[in-house]
């Protein structure tokens, strides 16, 4: 598995990390045998790597590591401060409103305490489909993009589910009956939630830095295959540029 590389200096890596793949070895996640990402990295990148953030093991996109521990720590406070902008993509259930707000706690599932959350959405594209998934004859999806204002595990799969628009493919918070149709149907069996972009202050150079990671290619084909035309398709995912501000 060959790792994306969009962005690199002497401080810290930005990569595109692809669907089904922990970012590090984890003992919540001791059951998942395949390499990590980190430790896929170390064959290019002989330095040790400090993950800033977190991305879920079915989640695909944008994730910045750092080179040091200092690095780490300086790129961390600014998620802190909520000072660090990041997008994501995701393809839920039915039709979503235009736009919305979801601000319900989430309880983290390895503390148990809840905290608050707030993300917010819109709607880019909407598509039905004729295939029956019960108790419908047909079925509708939304194509989404959601902007969390908080950093909780799992927030954006959690706040879509409370509204009854959960992901596709998230078979921990989403809708059986839409993930089996995709799976037996269509053939998308990954979750539909990517990274799609974060904008960042560089910890040393001080520069505004906006990183876009393109989206994995069988969500090509699947908007092929749920008529979601794929020139808005190429428009709305890569309205912004790699690397802006340098």
């Amino acid at each position: 598995m060959q790792i994306e590389i969009l962005y690199e200096d002497e401080y810290l890596v930005v990569v595109n990390k692809p669907n089904n793949l922990l970012v590090h070895a984890s003992y919540y996640a001791r059951n998942i045998k395949d390499p990590s990402l980190i430790a896929r990295l170390k064959t290019s990148i002989d330095t040790k790597l400090y993950p800033v953030h977190r991305l879920d093991y079915k989640t695909s996109g944008v994730i910045i590591l750092a080179k040091s521990s200092v690095i780490a720590s300086a790129i961390q406070k600014q998620f802190e401060t909520n000072s660090i902008k990041k997008r994501y993509f995701a393809l839920v259930r039915g039709y979503a409103n235009e736009t919305g707000v979801v601000d319900t706690p989430v309880k983290n599932p390895e503390t148990g305490v809840y905290k608050d959350a707030k993300t917010s959405y819109n709607s880019l594209l909407y598509t039905e489909v004729d295939i029956p998934v019960e108790p419908y004859p047909k079925s509708r999806y939304t194509w989404v993009e959601l902007f969390p204002h908080t950093g909780r595990m799992h927030q954006l799969r959690k706040h879509m589910n409370k509204i009854s628009h959960p992901i596709i493919g998230d078979h921990k918070y989403g809708n059986r009956h839409h993930n089996k149709m995709f799976a037996d149907e269509l053939g998308f069996e990954n979750m539909f939630l990517h990274a799609a972009d974060i904008a960042f202050t560089h910890p040393v150079s001080k520069t505004e830095l906006k990183i876009v990671a393109d989206l994995p290619e069988f969500w090509m084909d699947a908007f092929y295959a749920i008529d979601i035309p794929l020139l808005n398709f190429t428009a709305i995912s890569n309205n912004n540029q790699n690397h802006s501000g340098e």
